[in-house]
């Protein structure tokens, strides 16, 4: 869904859009969505910004961040972003920039798409890690074994070739 921000005004509209997980392009991200993509927005215009605020729902699998077994979870938050056309910015002026303006995206062709808005929030949304249950035990780095599965055999008591010199002293 493409918005033109020419045709945004002042009162707010109110947009609704289902995004199939295709529409979402998710490539080279540890995330895979599991239903369609739903967003109910407002968008509005005051002088050249734009705002958009809104809710996105949907599911997901994505990787234990310990064990890498895959997880299955629902997203679901609020968010706000704000566009400003290309047009009405001074070129190769130095700007400083402020935090509010941190949230501010340039649109060069005066068109937003939707689907690239989702995209964006869905991974702003993501925590920085995940896992699969909260006492997750992660895997052997020694033989990669998922340690909530087995307990491996692996010595704990090697001493890494580097120390072995440290094993004299006393």
């Amino acid at each position: 869904m493409i918005i033109d921000l020419s045709s945004v005004r002042i009162e707010p509209k109110t947009i609704k859009g289902i995004f199939e997980t295709e529409e979402i392009d998710l490539t080279g991200e540890d995330l895979e969505l599991t239903a369609p993509v739903k967003m109910v927005a407002e968008i509005s215009k005051l002088v050249t910004k734009t705002s958009l605020t809104g809710r996105i729902s949907t599911s997901m699998t994505r990787d234990c961040t310990r064990c890498l077994e895959p997880v299955a979870g629902e997203l679901e938050f609020e968010f706000e972003t704000s566009f400003v056309d290309a047009d009405h910015e001074e070129p190769n002026k130095d700007v400083e920039v402020s935090v509010d303006d941190l949230d501010v995206s340039l649109i060069e062709d005066g068109m937003v798409d939707l689907a690239d808005v989702a995209r964006e929030q869905i991974l702003l949304a993501l925590p920085i890690q995940n896992f699969c249950k909260e006492d997750c035990r992660g895997l052997c780095p020694k033989c990669g074994a998922n340690l909530n599965l087995i307990d491996c055999k692996c010595a704990d008591d090697e001493i890494d070739p580097r120390w072995e010199a440290l094993k004299g002293l006393k």
